[in-house]
């Protein structure tokens, strides 16, 4: 299976760039994987396709304001960081821009003094491990220099970081947040769990790997780079006896998935607990938890397109999103959602 086989054709202009005033506003395409059959809702419209005794299943990391702007103390020369993986309590995994010159034993200032940081190592991926020093508490230091991580397709300004959050955000360590959460407010679960839908939850910290682009042309190549997760007894409790009674297991968005599949035995039954994951799924995998799919429009020739290909089939899903397009659905991060059912 080739890379360029999730390659499709995106008019620029269809890359959402800011999110929308109501989050449950956006679009809504229900894609029926086994009839093949394609309807266009609002995300509203879900709680029509969800009934007593399935379980939702999100993931509740919290995103960090990771990109930091500073110099290097010997030459004020610009740098660029993103935290994407904390070691210790004050030594991070980090990206960081320009590379050439970030070598081991340099250091760095951002917010005129607030915080420092000293390249320790180089990694074998390229990524630098930073150790930080500053006087407070590093995460209200952050929480004033830092800036939300966008992805770079997005060239607009944030003005509310607390739109690149799902409502249900609570654990801080993501680099990016799982967008197909982001299409939530309180009230549409309080509907939901009127109807009997019960909510589950996961975390999933979500680092650059998720979003990295494919440089292989043969996809079981591939590597992903490693997340943490972490599944409390009590949510795997809820997931095993949703699955045991013969409710259906939805996750919403891909991250969710990745965390199920990553901590189930081979019968499917999870195993509460906390772990480092590399999970790769793309058509040919049996899916052990996840029976249905919340998800957005994702980038060509990316590990998620790949993930939603797995589950739908790869054929079925190139054909919805060239429907997408022509229907001028919104993609990526702040764009409109999908709901894969298994009818």
């Amino acid at each position: 299976m080739k890379t360029s086989d999730f390659n499709y054709d995106l008019p620029k202009e269809l890359i959402a760039q800011d999110p929308l005033e109501d989050r449950s506003s956006s679009r809504l395409m229900v894609l029926h994987w086994r009839s093949g059959r394609i309807e266009h809702r609002v995300f509203t419209d879900i709680a029509e396709y969800l009934r007593a005794g399935d379980c939702l299943v999100r993931n509740n990391t919290k995103v960090i304001p990771a990109r930091l702007f500073g110099m290097r103390e010997d030459t004020g020369a610009a740098v660029e960081l993103l935290l994407l993986k904390r070691r210790e309590k004050d030594s991070w995994e980090t990206l960081v821009k320009p590379g050439k010159k970030a070598r081991t034993g340099a250091r760095l200032v951002f917010g005129e003094g607030l915080l420092h940081g000293e390249i320790l190592d180089v990694l074998e991926d390229g990524n630098r491990l930073i150790r930080f020093c500053y006087d407070g508490i590093f995460e209200e230091i952050l929480d004033q220099l830092g800036q939300m991580p966008l992805p770079p397709y997005i060239t607009h300004k944030l003005e509310d970081k607390n739109r690149y959050q799902t409502v249900y955000a609570r654990y801080e360590g993501s680099a990016a947040a799982p967008t197909a959460g982001l299409h939530f407010t309180e009230e549409l679960f309080d509907r939901l769990q009127e109807q009997g839908v019960k909510v589950a939850n996961v975390t999933l910290h979500v680092g650059l790997g998720t979003f990295r682009p494919v440089k292989v042309e043969d996809v079981a190549s591939h590597h992903m780079h490693s997340e943490y997760y972490r599944i409390e007894p009590q949510e795997a409790a809820k997931i095993n006896e949703t699955r045991a009674a013969g409710g259906r297991i939805i996750c919403v968005g891909t991250t969710s998935c990745r965390t199920l599949e990553s901590a189930a035995d081979n019968e499917g039954i999870l195993r509460p607990g906390e772990a480092d994951t590399e999970i790769f799924i793309y058509p040919g995998y049996r899916f052990k938890v996840m029976d249905e799919l919340i998800t957005n429009f994702h980038l060509p020739e990316s590990t998620l397109l790949m993930l939603v290909s797995a589950l739908a089939g790869k054929d079925q899903v190139m054909r919805a999103y060239k429907e997408a397009v022509r229907e001028k659905y919104r993609f990526f991060s702040f764009g409109d959602a999908m709901l894969i059912l298994d009818d």
